[in-house]
């Protein structure tokens, strides 16, 4: 178990990292390795440089690394169910100053219990519901012992509004997550172990944990994703708006320019581009007869992750499609066993 300092365990987190640099020499000099030179052919020693690297773009991985993420006041609202093995709450909380909602399963019995943030997948909000997605794995996880958080993102049932998140690429989800485990960390509720939390994310929502395990590395202490879309925001755009002529894809276009027009921004909107940062076991779940998120997508995720030196396993469930039938049975053993190593 990951041993927090004192600041993480308090209801902020200050993300700064070194994104990159660019060079600053002496563009005439043949050699940048050599000394400058005084007009007297004495060597000199250069002065240091007193300019500040520019900001990262805030609509970006190395933005959201750059930002002082912040979650806290996690409040417990009306009972929505009681069962044999949990009791279901409305909850909200603070996430960087916007109010998000959810739903909150608390086993019975003594605490603490470690806890599990679940990331749904696309739904529009025009329907969604204060814990609608990921039913299943709520009712399941908290009868195996977790307190399971299921946030419902900015935009949605009863969050704070945010009218430039789609033409952001829906980045502000990752806040609202970190947000979440922030939360539930400084929350000083007896039933929650702050020093024990994990993500699980499925479809959209495993978009949602990758950003979150590059943008804060050491957060949570292990991450799961079902049917997850890819790593890689303009696939996603081409297969899922563009294709369909969603006119967001047009705004986002118009304003972060196309991925042919603006390169760097689409590598930098990319969690596959900062893998090199991830520091906690992740486990994906992807189904061989997915129609609705290609399983490529997943393989070539995996591979990045692997190939960074990172724990990484992807498992083919052969048949599945990308709701998991048959077979989420099994899933979930894998996952709560996953969850069982990295967690108790």
């Amino acid at each position: 178990m990951r041993l927090r300092s004192t600041a993480c365990a308090a209801a902020g987190l200050v993300l700064v990292a070194a994104i990159g640099c660019t060079g600053g020499g002496d563009a005439e000099r043949a050699d940048p390795t050599a000394p400058a030179r005084s007009t007297s052919g004495t060597p000199s020693t250069p002065a240091p440089s007193t300019s500040a690297p520019a900001p990262a773009n805030p609509v970006s991985i190395p933005g959201l690394i750059e930002r002082d993420h912040r979650g806290s006041d996690l409040r417990l609202g009306d009972v929505l169910a009681r069962t044999n093995a949990y009791t279901r709450y409305a909850v909200t909380y603070e996430a960087n100053g916007l109010t998000i909602s959810g739903i909150m399963n608390v086993p019975e019995g003594k605490g603490p219990f470690p806890a599990l943030v679940l990331a749904h997948g696309y739904i529009d909000p025009a329907v969604y519901t204060t814990g609608r997605g990921l039913a299943r794995e709520q009712d399941l996880l908290a009868r195996d012992g977790y307190v399971v958080l299921h946030t419902d993102y900015r935009n949605h049932a009863g969050s704070d509004k945010d009218p430039d998140n789609d033409v952001n690429l829906r980045l502000g989800y990752t806040e609202d997550t970190i947000g979440a485990v922030l939360a539930l960390r400084g929350s000083g509720r007896p039933e929650i172990d702050g020093d024990r939390i994990g993500l699980l994310g499925r479809s959209m929502g495993g978009s949602v944990v990758y950003n979150t395990l590059v943008v804060a590395p050491g957060l949570v202490d292990a991450a799961v994703v079902f049917a997850p879309v890819s790593s890689q925001p303009d696939e996603n755009i081409d297969h899922f708006q563009r294709g369909e002529g969603d006119p967001i894809a047009s705004r986002i276009d118009a304003t972060h320019g196309s991925p042919e027009e603006n390169p760097k921004f689409w590598r930098e909107a990319a969690a596959v581009t900062y893998v090199d940062r991830a520091s906690e076991p992740l486990l994906i779940h992807h189904g061989t007869a997915d129609e609705t998120c290609p399983l490529a997508w997943s393989e070539r995720t995996a591979a990045a992750f692997e190939a960074a030196g990172k724990d990484v396993e992807l498992v083919k469930w052969s048949g599945e499609g990308h709701t998991f039938g048959p077979r989420w049975p099994a899933s979930m053993d894998r996952t709560t066993a996953f969850f069982e190593k990295h967690l108790r």
